[in-house]
């Protein structure tokens, strides 16, 4: 603002000598409109690349993206986890990092399969799937990719990866040889979790408990060795049929039944009734009887061991040849006394333990039953209940146990069940020849000795897992507790759209061919020339020639999908963006997934990473909760509560999204509703108030000519340059721990309190009234200019698009994030103490002052004079202010005395009111030829100006 050059500058020209503040930084962000321009200009402008060649050289922080399933519209879940990702990113760039961000995504499985099924019909050949598998997930990647820049994250979208470019596909062939070196791959027939609508198996990983109705049974198993029986209970003979009764609640299960278990440190009892002589656990005699309303008496009782080997007959033998079989007693310490009858009845092909103690006593693969095929239907020659799916044959199986008499009871219960968690059916465990990565000791195919380590991979594991950071912490506990339970890894799976396993399996002994390591590294270089089509294109005389192919099959299975995303670390920052990792190996400093991906991604990328490196592939997890409405209730089409980030970013803008995911504690669940999101907005418009404040005093402030030299600085300046360092302080703090809500609050309360409610407060005076070029202005320009610097990277990290329409008005480089965290002055404790106490007088004084203006007997505060009595510390720390001591206080007046303590009066001031500061003094008319202004307005105007030290 230039000086005015009329002496006698008329009354109504008074408004146009003050520093007005100025700034093309609008009030209204007008964000739903203007936000995809600026996201343009990110793409247009090469920023991401900018940001790298900023850094080249810097130590690297590398985030590795948990790929989203290209599958679908992104919802607001995906949206705070992909703004969680690019606010730490951010983050780390303004902390000097060279923070590489390349997005990712899933693109293989079962999911993409079911919508092509949907749109197209099922059985479709391999390569039409593969074909169209493909062509689906790009479409869904361009689509995603959009809504991801829309919500202002930055990265490498030019080049991202994917599960299935050809050179993704190839690295994770060259992963699995890997792991199969290393000793950890086998083939075995096990049961495994199945569900009929994916007609494959499941990971323990794609598992999901739910409640589902079942039909428990009392089953009776007749003895088919009656002497035996009798002589395992001490007895000479048996007086009466004897059975053994089983409770299961898999009713579908018991036209497979092999065998019985029963544990051999439990005592059983012999007990006569009007059914039989009925052979339970002594401790559940009691509840068992009662529940079948019929009286009995124990006639003898022998530990289980003595039961072992003893025969009994399937319960259906005198009904149908086809279960014409023994069912023998095996011991198993999984049998117990809790519930039931003790005694469990094992069909191997449908259950885990059932298999581990039928293998072990004895039973070879090729004579366990296994029924049910891959659609849940019982093979066509099954005895009775062929051609049925079994949940229908539950009943058809209960009225034919009732008929034979062989069913003791049968009630309705509820209870915990697994269910496939894409299509929330329930499953069973189904025996089939898979192929599986073991947890603990035993052989793998082609183990080279010299690779193999020398602990299991559990060990390995639980191991690496002690050497990651958790944030939250809890999830430390969750990933040990499922790593120590779970049992060996199936990865593969009976479709279409996948990385292949390219084996070649005898026809008669089923073994690998010999030159199977081999053919996987040619298997990798078909791939990665032509795709897995290329591969499928492969006939196996072409790969094992005309002497071999005739004995020889060719797999069709597929590496289940969390292989796919699991390996990642191994091809993708080795790889095909082999400067994403440290110069130690491929490994991540952070992982950032919803707590779901303990079981999912966090799971598989750590059993991968220790069977093939022995550590983890990251040095940090982070987890995030579920997003939920503002009751706290699942978001679901149904209930009507689901909240469309395309809709909020075209409504509100992006930036509102943004800002409530940064404010929510997203160690647990986030809330979102209208009415959250109006709270939000109202949060951003006090932010960038205060921003628009600070950008428009200092808008004629050039730092090269204009800035003041620290010590020179009015004191109050200098406070707010310390208490600007001492928060910048909490705020890198609490970055470094990936922290944003704490950051968003105490900033809400920096901008309100600490500056608007004060420091901002106090200044405008001097902006305002002082020369322009006046010391006292410019020093408080010097110290609005770096806390101005500082508080825009304070919010880069989560206002992405404010702080960078703010960069164009207020920086010099092309964009905020090429930029550092300021250095501030270091701090002055004392100083701050000072102004701390200071504050907490002001704060007494305004309150009195209060409630003089609600009596009427001041206008403003200006208009007020104060009298205050202060004790001798006190009253040091404010005489030490001098003049100055009335503008911390925003009066015209203010008389200091001593006094025990705080006393507060206020009168109303019996001077004139200047024109243009509105201060009422005493010499306002001084100056004759301006009659209306006060000696303060006419120095800083015509005159020397006025001198300020403090404030």
């Amino acid at each position: 603002m230039s000086e005015p050059n009329a002496k006698n500058a008329p009354a109504s020209s008074y408004r146009s000598t003050l520093n007005m503040p100025d700034t093309p930084f609008p009030m209204r962000g007008d964000l739903a409109r203007r936000e995809p321009q600026w996201a343009s200009e990110w793409d247009e402008k090469g920023i991401y690349k900018q940001l790298r060649d900023a850094r080249r050289g810097a130590p690297k922080f590398i985030l590795h993206d948990g790929p989203p399933y290209a599958n679908g519209q992104l919802h607001i879940g995906h949206a705070v986890n992909k703004i969680l990702k690019d606010m730490i990113v951010k983050a780390r760039q303004l902390d000097g990092f060279d923070a590489l961000y390349t997005p990712g995504w899933d693109c293989h499985g079962l999911p993409i399969e079911n919508a092509i099924e949907k749109l197209h019909g099922r059985n479709i050949p391999r390569d039409e799937m593969q074909a169209r598998g493909r062509a689906f997930a790009t479409e869904q990647i361009a689509q995603q990719m959009q809504d991801f820049k829309r919500l202002g994250v930055l990265g490498e979208w030019d080049r991202p990866y994917k599960t299935m470019n050809f050179a993704s596909e190839a690295g994770e062939l060259r992963a699995l040889k890997k792991v199969m070196e290393r000793g950890f791959v086998y083939r075995g027939l096990k049961p495994v979790y199945w569900c009929f609508d994916c007609a494959s198996s499941l990971a323990e990983f794609e598992i999901e408990y739910q409640d589902k109705q079942s039909q428990t049974l009392d089953v009776m198993f007749p003895a088919a060795e009656p002497d035996k029986l009798a002589a395992a209970f001490g007895l000479p003979a048996l007086p009466k049929p004897a059975f053994a009764v089983i409770w299961t609640t898999t009713s579908w299960t018991i036209p497979a039944n092999q065998a019985l278990n029963v544990n051999p440190e439990l005592e059983y009892s012999l007990v006569d009734t009007e059914r039989g002589l009925l052979v339970l656990a002594s401790a559940l005699v009691d509840k068992c009887l009662e529940r079948w309303g019929i009286a009995g008496t124990v006639v003898a009782t022998a530990l289980g061991t003595q039961l072992d080997h003893v025969n009994f007959k399937h319960p259906l033998a005198h009904v149908d040849k086809a279960f014409d079989r023994l069912s023998p007693v095996y011991l198993a310490d999984y049998a117990t006394a809790e519930d039931g009858t003790g005694i469990v009845h094992s069909s191997p092909a449908y259950g885990v333990d059932d298999f581990n103690s039928c293998v072990a006593n004895g039973m070879r693969y090729e004579d366990i039953l296994n029924p049910v095929q891959g659609n849940g239907v019982y093979a066509p020659d099954l005895g009775m209940f062929g051609g049925q799916h079994i949940w229908k044959a539950v009943p058809v199986i209960i009225d034919a146990l009732r008929v034979a008499g062989r069913l003791m009871d049968t009630k309705t219960i509820t209870h915990s069940y697994p269910h496939c968690w894409r299509h929330k059916t329930p499953v069973i465990y189904r025996a089939a020849a898979q192929w599986f990565i073991r947890m603990d000791e035993g052989e793998g195919v082609f183990t080279d000795p010299a690779q193999k380590p020398d602990r299991t991979l559990r060990q390995i594991a639980l191991e690496a897992i002690e050497h990651t950071s958790f944030y939250p912490e809890n999830g430390k506990a969750r990933l040990q507790g499922m790593i120590a339970g779970r049992p060996d890894w199936c990865i593969s799976r009976q479709r279409s759209w996948g990385v292949p396993l390219p084996f070649f399996l005898h026809q008669e002994t089923g073994e690998l061919h010999p030159r199977t390591m081999e053919i996987m590294d040619q298997a990798a270089q078909i791939v990665e020339a032509g795709g897995i089509e290329a591969w499928s294109r492969v006939t196996t005389e072409e790969i094992l020639g005309p002497g071999d192919a005739p004995h020889y099959l060719k797999s069709t299975d597929i590496l289940e999908v969390w292989f796919d995303s699991g390996s990642t670390f191994w091809h993708v920052l080795r790889g095909t963006h082999a400067g994403m990792h440290h110069d130690e190996g491929p490994e991540a400093d952070l992982y950032l997934e919803g707590h779901d991906q303990h079981r999912g991604w966090f799971h598989s990328s750590l059993l991968l990473a220790s069977a093939i490196f022995g550590r983890a592939p990251y040095r940090g997890l982070l987890t995030h909760g579920f997003t939920v409405d503002g009751q706290g209730k699942k978001m679901s089409k149904s209930l009507g509560n689901t909240v469309s980030p395309q809709e909020v970013s075209g409504k509100l803008g992006a930036e509102i999204i943004r800002l409530w995911c940064a404010s929510t504690d997203y160690s647990g669940d986030l809330a979102i509703d209208d009415k959250i999101l109006a709270r939000v907005v109202d949060a951003y418009r006090r932010i960038r108030n205060t921003l628009r404040f600070l950008l428009a005093n200092v808008s004629d402030f050039d730092p090269a000519t204009d800035a003041v030299a620290e010590e020179d600085l009015l004191e109050i300046d200098r406070w707010a340059l310390a208490r600007a360092a001492q928060f910048q302080a909490e705020v890198l703090a609490h970055y470094q721990v990936y922290e944003f809500h704490p950051v968003v609050a105490k900033l809400q309360l920096f901008c309100s309190e600490d500056l608007g409610g004060f420091y901002l407060d106090v200044l405008k005076d001097r902006l305002y009234t002082t020369a322009p070029k006046s010391l006292a202005r410019r020093s408080a320009q010097t110290a609005l200019h770096q806390i101005t610097h500082a508080m825009l990277r304070w919010m880069a990290p989560f206002l992405s698009f404010t702080t960078e329409e703010a960069w164009k008005i207020f920086g010099h480089s092309p964009s905020i994030y090429l930029e550092t965290f300021t250095t501030l002055p270091a701090g002055d404790e004392g100083l701050l103490a000072k102004w701390q106490r200071l504050r907490e007088i002001r704060d007494a004084v305004n309150k009195e002052i209060e409630t003089v203006r609600a009596a009427g007997t001041v206008g403003s505060s200006l208009q007020a004079v104060v009298r205050l009595g202060a004790a001798p510390e006190d009253h040091a720390l404010l005489a030490s202010l001098g003049q100055d001591m009335k503008f911390i206080f925003i009066v015209s007046a203010i008389e200091l005395v001593a006094a025990g303590g705080l006393q507060i009066s206020v009168t109303a001031s019996s001077d004139a009111k200047c024109e243009r500061c509105w201060h009422w003094r005493a010499d306002v008319g001084q100056d004759v030829q301006h009659p209306s202004l006060c000696g303060r307005c006419t120095s800083n105007l015509y005159g020397s100006g006025e001198s300020r030290l403090h404030a």
